[in-house]
């Protein structure tokens, strides 16, 4: 277990932007995504608005026999996939089969092929629903379908934990790395912005409801009053450090710090344990808080838990002790894709010593005393970020990303 991973490739899916470097430009640009939905008409739904992946012609990506097999969510996953592993320089005979796994997070599997099927299923006969059914919708079908693609025979899994997901599933191949896997491909996609999706999403009943895109998800801000779902997500190839050194691969960076808790149930009156999450990932990294240049949040645009999350942070860096920001503003809440992608905008940050703002809010609530980047990307110095996800449910998890001189 003394095996460094680092992040050799990506592959980025995002409402503002398809593909990694596109994505972060538009993200240091402040260009949101976020707008009216428009792959069906949600005028009867009370949340309207959604971060849409835009311009992604699936038969551009995908071969053409798996575009009738799969859902959107494993569209993105296929294509963000083949980028990850494009981008880290590696051939499919670089390793043997059994030395390549992949472990993705899903928060709500196939909702659109769901959703389809059982359309035909109901308003026609069972006969109509197609045999891809019976694995398009599992929360498993990415690391399936990925794995078949690539032909990746090492260890191979799913994590479920919401919006948290998506870091848990970079640690466990994290932790694959460090027990001898040579190279792992992981992260999470999710694409639920489909009828059933959003009613499953509003009866939560945690979305916002404004029609205006620039204040409908707004974390820490005084008018915070829920989220904006969004779709999308990334994928990260992860190798043993020395490996890709010897291979002469270029590394992002290195996933340096892990925890994850749970919170207790609500009305317990026990507290939150988002602080030991923060705490454990930077001693499993061997950082005090002081050496963070930043921290992306998992900023929730729920007053109550916006609270716990800016409490944690006071708690362990002090008020207004390091820079806060919420880019996720730009795309809305990726659920299990939002993890990964706020790893790939951590360590772009860190590389171009810059953290791009939280658009929209402009005027941060009272009595949060966290130093939240807002207006224009601010300058950072240090080596070492802190990226936040907390799931429904009580699932907390917390990440250290470092820069590769760094690491």
């Amino acid at each position: 277990m003394t095996a460094t991973a680092v992040v050799t490739g990506v592959g980025v899916l995002a409402p503002n932007g398809i593909g990694a470097e596109e994505y972060w430009s538009a993200t240091l640009r402040g260009e949101s995504g976020i707008g009216r939905i428009t792959r069906f008409d949600p005028s009867s739904y009370p949340s309207r608005l959604a971060g849409e992946v835009t311009g992604f012609a699936v038969r551009d990506h995908v071969p053409s026999r798996l575009v009738p097999q799969t859902d959107r969510t494993t569209q993105f996953a296929l294509a963000g996939s083949d980028w990850a592993l494009a981008d880290c320089g590696l051939t499919a005979d670089s390793l043997p089969a059994d030395e390549r796994g992949v472990v993705t997070a899903s928060a709500s599997g196939g909702f659109e092929f769901g959703q389809r099927e059982l359309g035909h299923l109901w308003g026609k006969d069972p006969k109509h629903v197609s045999a891809y059914m019976s694995f398009a919708w599992f929360y498993a079908v990415n690391s399936g379908q990925v794995s078949i693609r690539h032909d990746l025979r090492g260890p191979t899994g799913v994590v479920v934990a919401d919006q948290a997901g998506g870091l848990d599933a970079v640690a466990q191949a994290r932790r694959r790395i460090r027990k001898g896997t040579p190279l792992m491909l992981t992260g999470g996609m999710d694409a639920s912005l489909c009828p059933y999706g959003l009613a499953a999403q509003v009866s939560a009943g945690i979305l916002s409801e404004s029609e205006d895109p620039a204040r409908a998800y707004l974390p820490f801000d005084a008018a915070a009053d829920g989220h904006v779902p969004g779709e999308g997500g990334a994928m990260l190839t992860l190798e043993d450090a020395e490996r890709a050194r010897e291979r002469g691969a270029r590394s992002y960076g290195e996933i340096s710090g892990y925890a994850a808790t749970f919170d207790p149930r609500p009305g317990s009156g026990r507290p939150a344990n988002l602080e030991r999450a923060v705490r454990g990932a930077l001693a499993d990294a061997g950082l005090r808080p002081d050496d963070i240049a930043f921290v992306l949040a998992d900023g929730a645009g729920e007053p109550e838990s916006d609270r716990v999350e800016a409490q944690a942070l006071t708690a362990v860096f002090g008020p207004e002790g390091v820079p806060v920001t919420v880019p996720k503003t730009m795309t809305g809440r990726l659920y299990s894709g939002a993890g990964p992608l706020d790893l790939v905008t951590a360590l772009f940050a860190l590389r171009d010593g810059v953290v791009p703002p939280t658009v929209h809010v402009v005027r941060p609530a009272t009595g949060y005393d966290i130093d939240l980047v807002t207006g224009s990307p601010r300058p950072v110095g240090k080596d070492a970020a802190l990226v936040l996800a907390r799931g429904r449910g009580g699932f907390n998890s917390a990440m250290v990303v470092r820069r590769p001189s760094a690491a």
